[in-house]
C-alpha cells in the first residue's frame, strides 16, 4: 500500500510546493518559526506532562519520519518559489497525521503558515493539495481538521474549502499550556469527486 507514488512525494501547484521535511531544513525552518513565534504561540501544541517540553527540531523530524515509514503520517513543509531566491523558500508546514487504514480510511491534517504570507491563498491551496493526494493516491475516505474556536484565520481556510463543521470537542488538545476546546471540520471523498484543489481554484478565480 505504501509506495513511491504515496511517500515520499512532492506536490506542486504554481509556485507552491509541498515536499517532505528534512534535517537540512533546520536553519531555514527555525528562522521562520522564530520570526513567527508571537503569531503562532496561541495555537502551539504543548506537552501536558509536568515540566514537559516539546521535541527539538531533530527529534521532531525523526519522529515524523518514523511515522511516515509506518504509513501513519505525511510530514510536509510548505515552500514557495520566490523571486531572488534560487530554491523555494519555506513558508509553513503541513502534516497529515493519525492515518487510519482498514474500515476507517481517515486522517487528520494540521498546518501553519508564515504570517508574512498569510492571506495569499497558501494555506487553502496546501490543504487542498494534501487532501487530494490522500484521497486519490492513498485511497483515504475522510480528512479531518481540528481548529481552536478563536483561530479566525484557520477557520476561514476550512470555510473557503467547504469543510463541514462537525461540532465542538471539549478540551481536545493541549495548546499553549492548557487543555483547549476545538471545532472539528471534515470532508469525505464523495463530497469532492473532482478533487478539492479544482474546487478551490475555481472559487478563488471568481
Amino acid at each position: 500500500m505504501w509506495g513511491a507514488a504515496i511517500w515520499p512525494v512532492t506536490l506542486e501547484c504554481g509556485d507552491l510546493i509541498l515536499r517532505p521535511i528534512h534535517y537540512r531544513d533546520k536553519k531555514e525552518w527555525t528562522e521562520v518559526r522564530s520570526r513567527n513565534s508571537d503569531w503562532l504561540a496561541p495555537w502551539e501544541a504543548s506537552n501536558p506532562a509536568p515540566g514537559g517540553n516539546l521535541p527539538n527540531y531533530r527529534q521532531m523530524v525523526a519522529s515524523l519520519n518514523a511515522q511516515a515509514r509506518q504509513a501513519s503520517a505525511l510530514p510536509f513543509v510548505i515552500a514557495e518559489r520566490t523571486p531572488g531566491f534560487r530554491e523555494p523558500r519555506i513558508v509553513g508546514q503541513l502534516t497529515v497525521s493519525s492515518i487510519m487504514w482498514g474500515s476507517a480510511m481517515t486522517a487528520t491534517l494540521g498546518y501553519w503558515v508564515d504570517q508574512a504570507r498569510a492571506g495569499h491563498g497558501i494555506a487553502p491551496t496546501a490543504v487542498a493539495m494534501a487532501t487530494d493526494h490522500c484521497f486519490e493516491a492513498l485511497g483515504l475516505h475522510r480528512m479531518e481538521i481540528n481548529i481552536r474556536p478563536e483561530n479566525g484565520p484557520s477557520l476561514r481556510v476550512v470555510e473557503k474549502l467547504g469543510f463541514r463543521d462537525e461540532g465542538r470537542r471539549e478540551r481536545f488538545l493541549h495548546i499553549n499550556g492548557a487543555w483547549a476546546d476545538h471545532r472539528s471540520f471534515a470532508l469525505t471523498s464523495e463530497e469532492i469527486p473532482g478533487g478539492l484543489l479544482a474546487v478551490w481554484l475555481g472559487r478563488a478565480s471568481n
